[in-house]
């Protein structure tokens, strides 16, 4: 889409922005904003209030830059005299405090909601003299994102604090009252179509891992022979399988299941590397996020069974459970939300059982097995009971090679959506960028 620019400029004398329109006026938050409300923290149960109870807003509600009211927690009854600052229709919501990629983040609320309340961590921005919607677009630039980077300060990188006094200096490009309704109506058809093209990628990569799982789960349970005979396993979930497999429990086809350290290790620098559940990624450790502990401590204060030897299987075993990994090195140890498989190669290939195991049968036998509440756990030993479908170890190897074979076909699928998500995305920071900065003009385009 080619658009307009406007016919004269000016320099807008602020450092977030440079030209606008000879029309514009650059103004601070504070004389368009005509109050802030906050809110109080209050006890909630971890489930949204139905229809008609009151509740809680989350942090999270502004996390995607818009304002989503389903991101609220119910407030239990002890609570409800305390809670303060219902939703209100044309306001916008800012997280105060977050992390510095979340703080400031902002959500235009178009409907009043008077069983929604907000926590202390959120305010509610009243203006006058500004749309709430064209501040809205703004809060989604990088001026904005760059003043608030600018104005935060905390006691810690993670998470962050932006003060009333700072939020009301930001500086905006600031257009007619009829342009910035124009500009809010244009980015919001626009940015609809964008989003929508987004959606139809995240669906994508969305069945895509569904079919890698489904690849894996038939050429793991039922081989690559579509006429071998099959058999009853005797296993209701996993069903028939070919006749010539055998059928066996995990902990059989392993010397090994056990779990790693639970006492706190030091932290190091530099030094081996310190695996729990967030640094199992499904095939792959990630080795950038962990953290390290000292070669001492790591040779004097841990057993064998939280050493981790080349060819061992990781899986978690806590919280978002059942990501596989195959052990690649380099020195590392695990901790006790990790599960360490050391397989007998004379039974099975590390290899065929680790692909076997990211499958969608074993992966929903795990959920299945799994114990908690709210943070879902499978103990190991439930876990060395699961049935296995295995086949000769010649024909291990051949499936091997026929899934990572398909495994390419589908990253190189899923890595063009992303990269397609990647490009709409800067399109859409663009666009909202030179929308409400008047680096086009938007006033006359007709919105289809």
């Amino acid at each position: 889409m080619s658009l307009p620019r406007y016919g004269e400029y000016k320099d807008s004398g602020v450092a977030w922005f440079d030209k606008v329109p000879v029309h514009w006026e650059p103004s601070v938050l504070k004389r368009v904003v005509s109050r802030i409300e906050s809110g109080v923290s209050v006890n909630a149960v971890d489930a949204p209030a139905s229809s008609g109870e009151p509740g809680v807003l989350k942090t999270s509600c502004v996390y995607a830059g818009n304002f989503d009211p389903s991101e609220n927690k119910a407030v239990v009854e002890d609570e409800l005299s305390r809670v303060a600052c219902p939703v209100t229709a044309g306001t916008l919501i800012v997280s105060r405090m977050n992390t510095p990629a979340l703080v400031g983040a902002a959500g235009f609320v178009a409907e009043s909601a008077e069983n929604l309340f907000l926590p202390d961590r959120l305010w509610q921005v009243h203006f006058v003299g500004a749309s709430a919607k064209f501040v809205h677009c703004w809060t989604n630039s990088p001026s904005y994102r760059a003043q608030v980077q600018m104005a935060c300060a905390g006691t810690s990188a993670s998470m962050q604090n932006l003060s009333q006094d700072e939020f009301l200096r930001f500086v905006l490009p600031l257009p007619s009252p009829s342009e910035q309704a124009a500009i809010a109506a244009f980015l919001d058809h626009e940015t609809a179509k964008i989003d929508a093209l987004i959606a139809e990628q995240e669906k994508l990569i969305a069945l895509l891992a569904e079919k890698r799982q489904a690849t894996i789960s038939h050429a793991v349970t039922k081989g690559l022979n579509p006429s071998a005979p099959m058999k009853d396993s005797d296993v209701a979930w996993l069903g028939e399988v070919p006749a010539h497999w055998d059928v066996k429990p995990l902990g059989f086809l392993c010397l090994a299941i056990s779990y790693g350290f639970t006492n706190p290790m030091p932290t190091t620098d530099d030094g081996p590397y310190l695996l729990t559940a967030n640094d199992v990624a499904m095939g792959s450790v990630n080795y950038e996020t962990a953290r390290r502990t000292s070669a001492e401590a790591f040779r004097n204060e841990l057993t064998e069974k939280s050493r981790p030897k080349l060819g061992d299987i990781l899986v978690t075993k806590d919280g978002t459970l059942g990501r596989v990994a195959l052990f690649d090195g380099p020195e590392a140890c695990i901790n006790q939300s990790v599960a360490s498989l050391r397989v007998d190669s004379k039974l099975a290939l590390p290899r065929f059982l680790s692909i076997a195991l990211a499958g969608g049968v074993y992966q929903e036998r795990m959920v299945f097995d799994a114990g908690g509440t709210t943070i879902k756990h499978i103990y190991i030993s439930r876990l060395g009971k699961m049935a296995i479908a295995l086949p000769p170890p010649f024909e291990q190897g051949r499936i091997v090679a026929h899934v990572e074979a398909e495994q390419a076909k589908l990253d190189a699928l899923v890595s063009e959506a992303k990269n397609g998500i990647a490009l709409l995305q800067e399109r859409r920071s663009a666009l909202i960028a030179a929308a409400v900065t008047g680096q086009i003009d938007v006033r006359h385009v007709p919105l289809r």
